[in-house]
């Protein structure tokens, strides 16, 4: 998937590009392409980027560790703010206080939007933090030892085997 370059988008009519799509997004692991739409709309000072795109992938049940198949559905939209700022990767950042101004994603006016990027961030964040193959699913069976010979843990089986020797000698 090819990068925007956000210059051009502005010589676009409406200002506005629209991209369908069906393909492997690197890193994200699914049993069918991504497929969907995402528009990106100039809009002077900021991106508006709006998608839809779904596809399947293979998740482990955290109750009973079974492998199932979910449908992976998006519908996100979002403002990207357009700015010259310098790339703040200074270390003195990381221990001054952030404020909520801070926490809005900028890219530079003369730069790229990386779709694909992107994308893959939008989908991993709508996979479900709670991964239940079924809302009833019970968990691993586990197989309960009967009263009348309680299960013996095979490492202690010998402190067993010394314990009924002396226990015949009394």
């Amino acid at each position: 998937m090819e990068s925007i370059y956000i210059p051009r988008l502005t010589r676009l009519p409406n200002r506005t590009e629209r991209i369908e799509f069906s393909e492997v997004i690197a890193g994200l692991e699914t049993l069918t392409p991504v497929q969907g739409w995402v528009q990106v709309v100039h809009q002077g000072n900021y991106l508006e980027v709006s998608a839809k795109a779904e596809a399947i992938v293979t998740l482990s049940c955290h109750r009973c560790l079974q492998q199932y198949n979910y449908r992976l559905s998006i519908a996100p939209t979002e403002l990207i703010w357009l700015s010259e700022t310098p790339d703040n990767t200074d270390l003195a950042l990381f221990e001054r206080d952030i404020s909520s101004e801070d926490l809005i994603e900028t890219l530079s006016p003369q730069g790229y939007f990386e779709l694909e990027t992107w994308l893959y961030e939008q989908l991993c964040l709508e996979l479900p933090q709670r991964q239940l193959c079924d809302q009833n699913c019970q968990g691993i069976e586990v197989q309960e030892s009967t009263p009348a010979q309680p299960a013996i843990d095979r490492r202690w089986a010998s402190l067993e085997s010394l314990k009924n020797q002396l226990s015949d000698r009394n």
